[in-house]
Parts: C-alpha cells; structure tokens; sequence
C-alpha cells in the first residue's frame, strides 16, 4: 500500500519521516516542495494554511464599496500555496491512502482538510493524532490511526468568517470614517478590539489616579539576638492619627506579645504548564509570540510536547524515561528529583484530553533563546515530580501603649522542589515568642507614602486576563498581541497605548460600543467550543 503523508510544516515532516523510516528516507523536491519517501511512504509539509479567506476580488475597493456590504458577501476560499497544492495533486496520483499528521488541534484539522479537494476521488484519509514528535507517539499514531473530525474543522473555518467580516467591515467603516487609508489604516478584531480597550481603561485609570499620602508606623524590636519588625496593621491615612500614635508607641521600651502562632505548612509545587501560564513564565524574558514560536520549534525538533493546550493534568506519561532523558544533561537535578519523588505529580485544576500539558520529550545541544525555553519546562516538569518544600510560617501580634502592632516570618526549613525550579520566597526571620512576654523596643520608624495606581500589564499578564475574560483562545492570543505591537497600538515591556489606540477606542466607543467589550467575543468563543 502506498500512503501520503501531509505534515504541517516541512521540519516536522522530515523529523516523522525519519522516524518511520528508521533514518533511511530519501529527499525528493516537486515545484520547489521538498518531501521524502520510503517503503511506500511519501511525505510532505506545508507552511500552514494553503487556502486563504478573502472578499471576492470587486470588493477590494474601499472607497467604493459600502463596510455594511461585506457583512452579506460570501467570503471565498483562494490557494495561497499554489506551489505545495501543485506537488500534493502530483504527489497523490499514484497513492492509496492519505494521512492526516497535521498538528491535533482546531487550525490543524482545518489546514489537513483543506487539502482534501487536492486530492484524487475516493480516496482513502485517516488521521494520525500525537502530542510529541517522538519515536514512540509517532509509531503508535500511525498505529492507531482515526478519522477526520470535520466538526473540529469546521469550528475553526466558523472562526475564520467571523473574524474575516467582523474585522474587515468594522476596520473599513472606522478607517474611513477617521480618513485613515492606505499603510495608516486603522485596524478592528473581535478579539483585538476588547483586548486594546482593556489596556487603554487601564491607562486611563492610571492617568486618572490622585495618589493619597498615607503614613506607616514600623518598630525594630529584639528577642535572644534576633532583631524583627513589627509594623501598624493598617495604612493612616490623618497624619494627626499618625502623628499621635508614633509619639505614644515612642515612649515605650516594650511591647507585649498577645497572640503568636508557628505553623509548619507543606508548599505544594507550582501545576504543570498550560499554555497560558507558560507564557507568563517565559514573559521574564521573551515575547509571548517569539516565546511561542520557539516552543514550536522545540516540539517539531522532538525536544517537547504540544505547547498548544488548556491541560494541567498529566495523563499516563513515562515519567522515568524523561527524566532518564534529562539526566543527561541536568545530572545533580534528576538525581535529586529521583532522590523526593512525590508518589503521584502534581496536578492543576484544568483537565482536557487533546493534548497534555507541556512538557519535555527529548534533549539536544540548544543554545539562545531555545536553551532557555527548554529549560523553563524541563525545569517545571521536573518540580511537578518532586515533593513538597516545607516552610515554617509565624505569626505574632503585639501591643505597644494600646495599639495592636503585627509581624510575621517565613523560613524554608525543607527544600524539595525549589531545588530544581528556583522559584524565590522571600525568607523573614521571626524568633519563638510567647504569649504575654514583654519583647524589646530598639526603634520606632515613621515613613511618609503613596497610594499607587493600578499596574500596567506586561504580555504575561495580559494574556492571563484575556484568558480570564474569555478573549482568544490559547492558539491566538500571543498573537494577538504581536499585531497590537506591529500596528503600532502598544509600546514598551510595560505596555503602554499609543495615541492612536486611544483614538480608535474612543471611534469605536462612539460607534459600536459592544466591539470593545469582552462579553461578545467570550460568548461566541463558548458557542464555537460546543
């Protein structure tokens, strides 16, 4: 039997087909594709999409045709890879079956299916699902494969309407409006609209904000050598109040320990990555686009799994064997990790069953931003394993002349898990103290401060606030913020709108207020998930 193979991308089909070919497949080139064969095998990667959503071409127009025109107008379906449509129509001629091994996700299904029209009548198509470009998922997809989800495919192509007339007649009608044309169109999303409206509220908030002085009363005190802080539980807003109960507390020389409590608790690890929360992590130090790319790479070169998923929950993986893996280059951190193996890993609290949360599947030499993407979810994975760090917790209340003063420590006495993933606690000695115990007084501080306005959101935690709202999907929303940066509506780490973002908020608030809200799109991103 004879079978054509499509891949999503041309890396991971030359990295299956070395897989099943056992390293002795060849490299053919048809209409400048590369593809490779083998023992009746043929296969083949594309660049994604091969077929594009537009307008017909009379709509092009701008000037000339009316936005609310495009909202009746079927969009249609054009091939943008005339050169891959032409090798797979060639490469299919003489096959008997295909095989799907695109990416197992929504877009996946869409870009496999969109091939089909490609391809000779009757013919026969299944396939391949997989979380991992490896020896072993790769063999037992091929082993078990399935059929089409069309259904899967057909609320991604839902997707792409939507967007398409959503973001093509509003972007029309509000740069026309402004006389924004041609390079300096102003640009509208059902998802980007909402999530620049939420960056530019936060600016207004924080322009808005009227700082308030408010004043904190801190004392150093002493027991057995050991000097700690306790601090006025609440910030004085009447520097009169301030004034009186920093002269009264003074006078003293010490406090009385009314309430003490040591607690010695477990600090459970941090849940597997999802894809949201490892793009936070990895926002330390990379963009949450360029981030994901890198990711990608990682799992087309079978390095990890599939860094698209909602998953916290690990399935049945073979635990060992990965880290036998990683052993071969973290030595000292497997030996420990295989030293605190907790009996069952840690697991998050959201469960889907497409793809496992991400987490390494092979090693290689990696250098750059790859070695460090590598390292945050091997590390990760690795804490996931490990037992619970073990901290002692204290918590005192004191009195000094009438008003109640608070202080608290915390100390690691165990250190499990943060031996592998150097997540920071930030330790504060607090001795053992006794209720009804006089302790020492060295100093009394009075600070002077501000109230600060609310933060401005960096990629990481904007993308969990869309997630939050509803706004995306993990697949989009990364790059939903790449766009808001390349249109020049947010600058900086820091994320700041530009003038521009605050016009086009403020049109579309004028003009369609619901476009900037996320009830919308959140409530169509539930209808397409069903």
């Amino acid at each position: 039997m004879k079978r054509l193979v499509i891949c999503e991308k041309n890396i991971s089909a030359r990295r299956i087909a070395h897989i099943l070919s056992n390293g002795k497949a060849r490299q053919g080139k048809i209409y400048g594709i590369y593809y490779y064969h083998f023992d009746g095998y043929i296969i083949v990667g594309l660049r994604g999409h091969i077929k594009k959503l537009d307008f017909p071409k009379e709509y092009s127009k701008w000037n000339e045709i009316s936005p609310w025109e495009l909202i009746k107008v079927e969009p249609v379906k054009k091939i943008v890879e005339k050169n891959i449509a032409n090798a797979i129509r060639y490469l299919s001629k003489n096959v008997d079956e295909v095989i799907i091994a695109t990416d197992y996700d929504r877009e996946g299904e869409l870009i496999g299916v969109e091939i089909i029209d490609l391809l000779p009548k009757n013919i026969k198509i299944k396939r391949a699902k997989f979380s991992a470009i490896t020896p072993n998922e790769i063999k037992k997809a091929f082993e078990n494969l399935d059929k089409i989800d069309f259904n899967l495919a057909k609320s991604a192509e839902a997707r792409q309407y939507i967007d398409l007339i959503w973001g093509a007649s509003l972007t029309r009608f509000i740069s026309l409006a402004s006389d924004q044309l041609g390079k300096d169109f102003l640009s509208v999303g059902r998802v980007q609209s909402p999530t620049l409206a939420l960056i530019v509220e936060r600016e207004k908030q924080i322009k808005d904000f009227i700082p308030k002085n408010f004043w904190k009363i801190k004392v150093r005190m002493e027991k057995d050598g050991i000097q700690f802080d306790a601090e006025y539980p609440k910030k004085i807003f009447d520097e009169e109040k301030a004034k009186e109960i920093y002269e009264k507390v003074k006078k003293e020389n010490a406090g009385k320990v009314i309430f003490y409590e040591k607690k010695i608790k477990q600090d459970v690890p941090p849940p597997p990555f999802d894809t949201t929360s490892f793009l936070k992590e990895a926002s330390a130090f990379a963009s949450s686009s360029r981030a994901m790319k890198v990711a990608e790479e990682l799992y087309m070169n079978g390095l990890i799994s599939y860094p698209r998923t909602d998953n916290t929950v690990y399935p049945s993986l073979p635990f060992n064997s990965i880290l036998k893996k990683l052993e071969k280059i973290y030595p000292q951190e497997v030996r420990e990790v295989f030293k605190m193996l907790r009996s069952k890993p840690v697991a998050g609290k959201k469960f889907s069953k497409d793809h496992p949360p991400i987490h390494p599947v092979g090693v290689a030499k990696l250098d750059g931003l790859h070695a460090k993407i590598f390292d945050l979810v091997a590390r990760r994975f690795m804490a996931t394993l490990s037992k619970n760090d073990v901290i002692d917790v204290r918590k005192a209340e004191i009195e000094i002349s009438g008003e109640k003063f608070v202080a608290d420590g915390v100390l690691i006495v165990e250190k499990n898990w943060r031996k592998v993933y150097p997540v920071r606690l930030k330790e504060k000695n607090l001795p053992e103290l006794i209720e009804g115990e006089e302790v020492r007084i060295l100093e009394v501080k009075k600070r002077k401060d501000k109230t600060n306005p609310p933060k401005r959101y960096t990629e990481g935690s904007l993308i969990v606030e869309m997630e939050k709202m509803g706004l995306g999907t993990k697949s989009t929303r990364h790059e939903i913020i790449s766009k808001l940066y390349e249109r020049n509506y947010i600058m900086g780490k820091k994320i700041v709108p530009t003038p521009t973002a605050f016009a086009v908020v403020e049109a579309l608030k004028k003009g369609a207020e619901m476009i900037t809200k996320p009830d919308m799109t959140s409530h169509l991103e539930e209808e397409m998930n069903k």
